[in-house]
């Protein structure tokens, strides 16, 4: 990360609820949360039973004891290989899932995906258990290093450093961590010890176990975050619960002493997520309309399939010409979407429609801009270059629910289409089925139950149009307003 950037974590626990919000220069830019009520999946550590074996889709679900089967890739099950399961270098030929599983079968899976919607959560046989500096793959031999970590120099000390340790233990399967740059062998070997250690822990709780159930747990967030998120370049981690704050002390010291002195308690009676502005910048990322500095805006839209994204100049005009003006507004853009990403935890694909650009220099240097940024975030992507018309399609891997999906439900009224029908257009449906019931039944009179802007235009505007319906049909027709129907709702009553 760059050196520039100041980083500070904020945790505020609630009984039922913790939520982390990460600041870069005091800007928020990531969050995340958790309920007692539904906790994140990803990491854990199930014995499974499948259920259905699919061999068209490659595939099979698997029963971990959660309410939906999970889904598991003939590509996620471990097949015994000496490489690296995350080595995209080596070409791995896929047998086909018949010959790896079939119904009845247990399996020891670990979930890599959350529930999404109305999927269930993604498996896969090939384990990894992190720890501060390393991640352990059980049955790999290999040791690998980040690819985040750029010296070659320091890469070449880790991986000797890490494979001696594996060597000495007979425990291959590391992956060195981010983290894991600069840090001593003590370190390293402590990492090791613990893991080998779980591990063999989890596999006697899986051979005592029946299944299907859970095996391992994954840490909590508060915890996790400090695993995962906290490194050297931290100035704070502010909790504002004494117990948890005790609880990440304690875990700092024992594995993070370089910033243990970091994490301190937020004693205030001001809420820690108030002072910081937190709480107006989650509410504003859950808005369909995101605004410039320059006066120029976003409209970000989530669908089930993929998310856009559309720039517009809106009151920037600029100060020299239209073409430095889009170039403006798009590299603000940039920084904005970027931003946005992070914090409404988008995922798979993205559509961003950036404003038209003639100078190909300008779209080189917006590309550059996007991948520059995108390098913050702690989830991988892949991005096209600029088509003819002003697109980037970009794709973004996430393990969690978006931040909508999290906070948010369909509206009942629209069921999250995001329009409801006209009150004209209810008067129009009212009148074609008072003329199907007159056809069908032979009632006294009509009575037609509808909201109160419904009920209005009909005795107001299509007042006639009742009238003349009225004549059609030789029957009365009652208007009554209920006032617990939503505007697309109504009902005909026969009388």
């Amino acid at each position: 990360m760059d050196a520039n950037i100041s980083k500070e974590i904020l945790i505020n626990v609630t009984p039922r609820e913790t939520r982390v919000a990460v600041l870069e220069n005091g800007v928020l830019q990531e969050i995340y949360i958790e309920r007692a009520s539904r906790l994140g999946l990803v990491g854990n550590i199930y014995k499974g039973k499948v259920a259905r074996v699919l061999p068209g889709m490659q595939a099979a679900f698997v029963d971990i004891g959660l309410e939906r089967a999970a889904f598991l890739h003939a590509s996620d099950i471990y097949t015994g290989s000496n490489g690296s399961a995350s080595d995209e270098s080596v070409e791995r030929k896929i047998p086909n899932i018949t010959e790896l599983l079939s119904e009845g079968k247990m399996v020891l899976v670990q979930v890599i995906k959350d529930p999404l919607g109305t999927k269930g959560a993604r498996l896969t046989t090939h384990i990894s258990i992190p720890a501060r500096f390393l991640v352990y793959m059980p049955g790999l031999r290999h040791v690998g290093v980040s690819q985040k970590i750029e010296e070659e120099a320091e890469k070449e000390r880790l991986k000797k450093l890490v494979s001696d340790l594996a060597a000495a233990r007979n425990q291959f399967g590391y992956i060195v961590r981010t983290a894991g740059e600069g840090q001593p062998e003590e370190a390293f070997a402590s990492d090791i010890d613990y893991l080998v250690k779980l591990w063999q822990e989890i596999q006697e709780r899986s051979a005592e176990s029946a299944g299907p159930g859970l095996i391992h747990e994954d840490l909590r967030l508060a915890m996790r975050v400090m695993r995962d998120l906290v490194g050297t370049n931290i100035e704070k981690v502010r909790v504002d619960s004494k117990e948890t704050f005790q609880s990440v002390a304690k875990f700092a010291r024992k594995f993070m002493s370089g910033v243990a002195d970091a994490v301190e308690h937020y004693p205030g009676e001001r809420p820690i997520f108030d002072l910081y502005g937190v709480e107006d910048e989650i509410q504003k990322a859950l808005d369909h309309k995101v605004y410039l500095k320059s006066g120029g805006y976003l409209i970000i839209d989530q669908t089930e399939a993929m998310t856009t994204i559309d720039i517009n100049t809106g009151a920037f005009v600029g100060h020299r010409n239209l073409e430095e003006t889009i170039f403006k507004t798009n590299l603000e853009a940039v920084q904005a979407l970027v931003r946005q990403l992070r914090l409404r935890n988008l995922g798979g694909i993205i559509i961003i429609d950036f404003i038209d650009m003639q100078d190909e220099e300008h779209k080189r240097q917006v590309m550059r801009a996007l991948e520059k940024n995108l390098e913050k975030d702690h989830a991988k992507s892949q991005i096209t270059d600029v088509s003819m018309l002003g697109l980037v399609e970009m794709t973004r891997k996430r393990t969690r629910e978006s931040l909508e999906h999290v906070l948010c439900e369909a509206c009942p009224t629209c069921s999250g289409r995001g329009t409801v029908r006209t009150a004209q257009t209810i008067c129009y449906e009212i009148f074609r089925e008072l003329m199907r019931e007159a056809r069908q039944y032979d009632a006294q009179k009509f009575l037609v139950l509808a909201s109160q802007d419904v009920i209005d235009l009909l005795l107001d505007e299509e007042s006639a149009s009742v009238a003349e319906l009225e004549a059609f049909i030789g029957k009365p027709v009652v208007l009554q307003v209920e006032a617990q129907y939503t505007q697309e709702q109504f009902d005909v009553v026969l009388m």
